[in-house]
């Protein structure tokens, strides 16, 4: 199924079309209002530590809700959900290197994995898109740049390391407006961590993000960055755990929340 043709579905349709396997691309655009979910899942040894890393770092890692150990449903963001299907896309990682890419995961499901599901910046894209901020990714079909930083997370236990960010080029006059609107929705990042020089946040090269693809950035357009929920993907690598699985970025679960319950 095509993105385009998934325009008029609800959440839970959506991940219904995924469920089944007739879709597997980014979510970006999907059901606009509607907040979508980053993904981690971790064995129930590694959770507290990873909960803390979390609450340290809230700002790339808002925690939306944790799942009962075992479990593949959920409580609050999504009735009728299968965490191990309803993903588009998963990673497998092994010692902290990248072992697959899956398009489900329930083979790989244990009775000892816990569950995080983080807040996703797709969540305040329709909010830009109504104060009038474009949103290039949406408008060019293609997957949201994000890229490591040389920003560092706090420590909890195992899990550390650096920042990922989103990117989305503005004209210099919309910057204000942008950092507003975000502002009001700190549970899916909030405002942005950095405006203006990549440099400055280690990225060395804008037109080769390290996650998801390029966007092109008009002359006069200001490259904005927000924390990204693919940051605990940076923070696995270092961390060296044994099984772990997460999203593919930019390849969101859809929930039945509205954004407009996840402000402040």
């Amino acid at each position: 199924m095509k993105l385009e043709e998934m325009g008029g579905l609800t959440p839970q349709e959506v991940r219904q079309v995924i469920r089944r396997g007739e879709y597997d691309g980014p979510t970006a655009g999907l059901c606009m209002g509607y907040a979508q979910c980053n993904l981690v899942v971790l064995p129930k040894e590694h959770a507290y530590d990873f909960l803390l890393f979390a609450q340290r770092n809230s700002r790339a890692c808002p925690v939306l809700e944790v799942s009962e150990v075992g479990s593949r449903s959920l409580s609050f963001l999504a009735q009728d959900v299968d965490i191990a299907r309803d993903f588009p896309r998963y990673r497998l990682y092994r010692n902290g290197e990248l072992a697959g890419e899956y398009t489900q995961v329930e083979e790989l499901w244990r009775d000892d994995l816990v569950s995080f599901l983080i807040g996703c910046s797709f969540s305040f894209e329709a909010a830009l898109l109504e104060a009038g901020v474009p949103v290039r990714h949406i408008e060019q079909g293609r997957n949201v740049p994000m890229y490591r930083t040389n920003i560092p997370c706090h420590s909890a236990g195992v899990f550390h390391g650096n920042m990922v960010v989103s990117m989305r080029p503005m004209p210099s006059s919309q910057v204000v407006r942008a950092v507003t609107v975000t502002a009001a929705m700190p549970r899916v990042h909030g405002a942005p961590v950095h405006i203006g020089s990549p440099a400055e946040i280690g990225i060395a090269d804008i037109t080769r993000p390290d996650y998801g693809q390029a966007v092109d950035i008009a002359p006069g357009e200001v490259p904005v960055f927000w924390p990204c929920g693919v940051t605990p993907q940076n923070v696995l690598t270092e961390a060296r755990l044994p099984f772990a699985i997460t999203h593919a970025p930019g390849h969101m679960l859809i929930t039945d929340i509205k954004n407009s319950q996840l402000k402040d």
